[in-house]
């Protein structure tokens, strides 16, 4: 009994030391770990800004075609949706599965 009583009192200030190392190395981590998740939510909002940008100008683009042109707007996505191409025996391709008889309809 005597012994073990020895040999805890030697070796308790060694353990002590080794915890508080560990313990202050967990923390260094942990605080590591804290950073570079700050970082990339940083770098994920900028994205999702700039995506966000993005789609209001599209949506810009859109609102100044309704209102600025008027309601011809079957006209103008057909002109976008027609890229026709002919082969080597003169026939017409549509290079898209949409249908490009898309009939003009009058205001009343």
């Amino acid at each position: 009994m005597g012994d073990l009583i020895g040999l805890v009192a030697v070796s308790a200030p060694f353990l002590m030391v080794l915890g508080i190392v560990w313990i202050s190395s967990q923390k260094k981590l942990e605080a590591k770990r804290i950073a570079v998740t700050a970082e990339h939510s940083a770098e994920k909002a900028a994205q999702y800004a700039s995506h966000t940008r993005e789609l209001e100008e599209r949506v810009r683009v859109l609102e100044r075609i309704v209102t600025d042109r008027g309601y011809d707007i079957a006209t103008q996505i057909e002109a976008l949706r027609d890229t026709r191409t002919v082969d080597s025996r003169g026939q017409v391709e549509s290079s898209s599965d949409v249908p490009l008889n898309i009939e003009k309809q009058e205001r009343v």
